[in-house]
């Protein structure tokens, strides 16, 4: 009777099991296609490295970070022994613990042991440590935790039990061991017998008990991270994903079933443990956007309206608005600076800026919503492609005092595309003198397009307005092509990211080089006559662009440019490389006001505390956001802010 009662029970356990994992499962079906397929290889070494590795979990100066690896691991042989136990509970006279092989005994054992101290460690932890950046003693947290922890306590129960009654080995089992000669070597037979069957009870009624949740509970990320790794983006999240402007098409994402199914399966896959939060310029000034809650909010949307898309009805809650959780409001998507900070720290490559992106298309797109600042800034990009609605021939106005060329085919090697900044804003031009000397001085072949340069048109797409920068693209590949250019030089990481990444998917391929990278090969090349500490720069405190260093992974370049120039290492903040904080400006909020503490006012303190003389950007949003910064600290007269291609100029003989 008692093999047919555990069959039962366990059989439909599993079932149940199945059947919740497949109504989950199927509603990620009602996305949109996308193909993560291609590349098995790679998509193999991304879990081995991320997942099995842990990378990102134990990286970015996260401590606890290594209690998780430890759990994790632990997990890895222990779901050896669990599905050996079910599969006993299901086949008993088929299939025994004693099946596997002795040498496993002992593994199982260590892990059994590790797994328990790590969940004491993290219930320690949420208790009296909880960290700001995970909602620490939420009862689901302790659920599992507890849950986990009883299957150790009855893991061991049921081992000590057996070894003290003689029906298993204990030289490679320790643990169970020493729990049998501690606490069962005076218990009778009989009792024994009761005690086996009652933590082999406790064992089972957890471990179903445990697996039945999982798809009902934020640790559902159990079930989709290792494919969520698997399906991730092979490539730098660096653009987004083209529309096609046809008649009748809904642009950007303004219901649920509008994401990709790899955006749904991102919002299963969410440990909710605030990296992202934790690393977010807006979150961190007290703004209303939070990643992980964006995430949170896509997921409980999805769960919500699944059922009705999946039945052709209508949904009943709207993805944007003010509907409470589910919902995403207005406001959290417009206080994105599109850094990617989340994405570089999320343990499990959720892609977070690209879903806030595209709910911000449907808005401009489709609904013809945004901030109020923001119309002033459209029609000046539509009508004379900068963001000031400055007249065109005033682009050439930055090189008045010097002789510039224009770029001809055949005879000109690069095009240097000055940008909107660099022809327009009065402190930009600098750069832009700056960077026309090296090049002189490095024996280059250069040219501009001077009146016919267009705005590259990358704060249009990152604030949703896809349509006119589609068009400002077209027109922009077709100066090009005309013209001739294959190779460019950019000023602005903005840029040189959408010239190099976003209009690729037009088929354009350019080579695209930031004005870094090419002072930096020219140096090494020798081509760059250079005075070592010829410019009194003092302390030099270094600020990473994020769409230069997160979104194109430079990092190193202009931090040998400035060893090259001053003979030493710069200063680094204590956020830097890929962790370093927006300056604000990204994402098209450049062009807009903001609430409560500004973000480049954090940045700016953030480099005080290092006592520069000297904060170098290489980016002109990061130089007009550092030096407003520093005016709004009272530090502008003690703090000079310089691009790299400045500091270079002034260093040359």
């Amino acid at each position: 009777m008692f093999i047919y009662i555990s069959t039962i029970i366990f059989a439909v356990a599993i079932l149940l099991f199945c059947w919740s994992c497949y109504k989950r499962f199927r509603l990620l079906m009602l996305g949109k296609s996308v193909d993560r397929f291609k590349d098995f290889g790679p998509r193999l070494k991304n879990v081995i490295f991320y997942v099995f590795g842990q990378r990102c979990t134990v990286n970015h100066g996260y401590r606890f970070g290594w209690n998780h690896l430890v759990l994790f691991w632990s997990f890895m042989f222990l779901l050896i022994a669990n599905t050996e136990f079910l599969f006993e509970g299901l086949f008993p006279d088929s299939v025994s613990f004693s099946m596997l092989p002795v040498s496993l005994y002992i593994l199982i054992e260590i892990a059994s042991v590790l797994a328990l101290l790590a969940v004491c460690i993290a219930m320690l932890r949420r208790l009296a440590f909880p960290p700001s950046y995970i909602e620490a003693r939420s009862m689901d947290a302790f659920v599992i935790l507890g849950l986990i922890a009883l299957l150790m306590v009855a893991f061991f129960g049921l081992h000590a039990s057996e070894i003290a009654k003689g029906e298993l080995e204990a030289t490679f089992m320790p643990v169970s061991n020493f729990v049998a000669s501690t606490l069962f070597s005076d218990v009778k037979q009989e009792t024994l017998n009761d005690y086996i069957e009652a933590f082999w009870w406790l064992h089972a009624i957890v471990l179903l008990a445990f697996l039945n949740y999982l798809p009902y509970s934020k640790h559902m990320h159990i079930l989709t991270g290792i494919p969520n790794v698997f399906f991730k983006s092979l490539t730098k999240v660096n653009t987004q994903i083209r529309e096609d402007f046809k008649k009748g098409n809904v642009f950007g994402v303004g219901q649920i079933n509008l994401f990709t199914w790899k955006d749904l399966m991102d919002s299963y896959s969410c440990t909710e443990c605030g990296r992202c939060s934790d690393n977010c310029p807006a979150t961190n000034t007290g703004k209303s956007l939070n990643p992980r809650l964006v995430i949170h909010d896509i997921k409980a949307n999805l769960l919500k309206n699944g059922p009705f898309f999946d039945n052709k009805k209508a949904p009943v809650l709207p993805l944007i608005g003010k509907g409470g959780e589910g919902s995403v409001s207005e406001e959290v998507l417009w206080s994105c600076t599109t850094c990617g900070a989340c994405m570089e720290v999320c343990p499990v490559s959720i892609e977070h800026v690209p879903k806030i992106v595209d709910m911000r298309r449907n808005l401009v797109e489709m609904n013809a919503k945004m901030p109020g600042e923001l119309l002033t800034f459209f029609e000046s990009m539509e009508q004379r492609s900068n963001p000031w609605g400055i007249v065109p021939s005033d682009r050439v106005k930055w090189a008045t005092d010097i002789t510039v060329k224009p770029f001809e085919a055949g005879k000109t090697e690069y095009l240097f595309y000055v940008g909107c900044f660099g022809a327009f804003d009065a402190r930009s031009r600098k750069v832009s003198l700056a960077i026309s000397k090296i090049l002189d001085a490095g024996g280059i072949s250069w040219g501009i397009l001077g009146k016919d340069e267009l705005c590259c048109g990358d704060s249009m797409r990152r604030l949703g307005n896809e349509f006119v920068f589609d068009r400002m693209t077209k027109d922009n590949i077709k100066i090009l092509t005309d013209k001739g250019i294959k190779k460019i030089i950019t000023q602005c990481p903005h840029c040189f990211n959408t010239l190099k990444n976003d209009y690729r998917q037009y088929g354009l391929e350019l080579e695209v080089i930031h004005h870094t990278e090419l002072i930096n090969n020219l140096i090494k090349a020798g081509k760059l006559p250079l005075n070592v500490n010829g410019a009194d720069l003092g302390n030099v405190v270094i600020h990473d662009s994020c769409y230069l260093g997160r979104y194109n992974g430079l990092y190193d370049v202009p931090r040998e440019v400035i060893s090259s120039v001053t003979g030493r290492a710069a200063t680094e903040m204590d956020r830097c490389l890929e962790k370093s904080f927006c300056c604000g400006a990204g994402g098209g909020r450049m062009w807009m006001e903001e609430e409560g503490k500004r973000i480049n006012v954090t940045r700016v303190e953030e480099a005080l505390k290092k006592d520069p003389k000297t904060v170098c950007v290489s980016c002109p949003y990061c130089l007009t956001m550092f030096e407003d910064g520093l005016k709004s600290t009272k530090a502008d007269d003690k703090v000079q802010v310089l691009d790299v291609a400045e500091i270079v100029s002034m260093g040359l003989k």
